[in-house]
């Protein structure tokens, strides 16, 4: 998930050095709502991996 946002980051960057303010806003998004997901879930599997049996 992380990879997937750093992805979508960098083709933010390349579009908004390149004039395509459109993509870059879209992907921009998309990278920020998937470091989102991705900082949830790491937070629930941290908190479901200290629990005892």
């Amino acid at each position: 998930m992380l990879r997937w946002s750093i992805i979508f980051l960098i083709v933010a960057l390349i579009a908004g050095v390149l004039g395509f303010s459109g993509v870059a806003g879209a992907a921009s998004n998309i990278a920020w709502i998937l470091f989102v997901v991705f900082l949830i879930i790491f937070v629930v599997s941290l908190v479901m991996g200290r629990r005892p049996v």
